[in-house]
């Protein structure tokens, strides 16, 4: 599906040419794509920032990731771009320091959200899903255990301001 989106392929060419050193596009990218194609029904595109993550231990500078949104802000003004080192996100809700990408994107708010892409320079696409594919294939939107322990009312708050059950009427809910 996001091999024959000329769109994503686009963006995915983008980051891996000027993003972070082994950045993936991650979120409602993947997600909304995903979940839109199984109402096989044209839906006008979400408004999302694209979301980018990646690890880097020895600069976790918020100005390095304001950086790399000027740069592909600069290269394509289209996409609203956000840059995010998973490795100073521990901070926002008082965790221990990530050790990797996965550990970060395991406290964000859901499974099905938690998954990202990058594209390598022979065209072949990796994945990152420390929960697994299967919450965004079959259509099912989980809290995640560390947003369940610490922000249970934020994903609630979250699914409501989304307006994802208006969107995705079957869209199977597990808090």
């Amino acid at each position: 599906m996001l091999s024959a989106d000329a769109t994503a392929v686009r963006q995915l060419k983008l980051v891996r040419d000027i993003g972070p050193k082994g950045a993936f596009i991650a979120a409602g990218f993947i997600r909304n794509r995903v979940w839109d194609a199984i109402y096989a029904r044209s839906l006008p595109p979400l408004h999302a920032d694209v979301d980018i993550v990646y690890f880097c231990k020895t600069d976790v500078s918020p100005e390095r990731d304001y950086a790399f949104e000027k740069h592909l802000n600069d290269a394509d003004g289209s996409t609203d771009w956000q840059v995010r080192n998973q490795a100073r996100m521990h901070v926002f809700h008082g965790y221990p320091p990530f050790t990797s990408l996965e550990q970060g994107l395991m406290h964000w708010a859901e499974t099905a959200t938690s998954v990202g892409v990058q594209l390598d320079e022979q065209g072949e696409m990796h994945f990152v899903a420390p929960f697994g594919f299967n919450d965004l294939a079959h259509h099912i939107l989980c809290i995640t255990p560390a947003m369940k322990e610490m922000d249970p009312a934020g994903f609630n708050a979250r699914l409501e301001a989304k307006g994802w059950l208006k969107r995705w009427p079957r869209l199977r809910v597990v808090r």
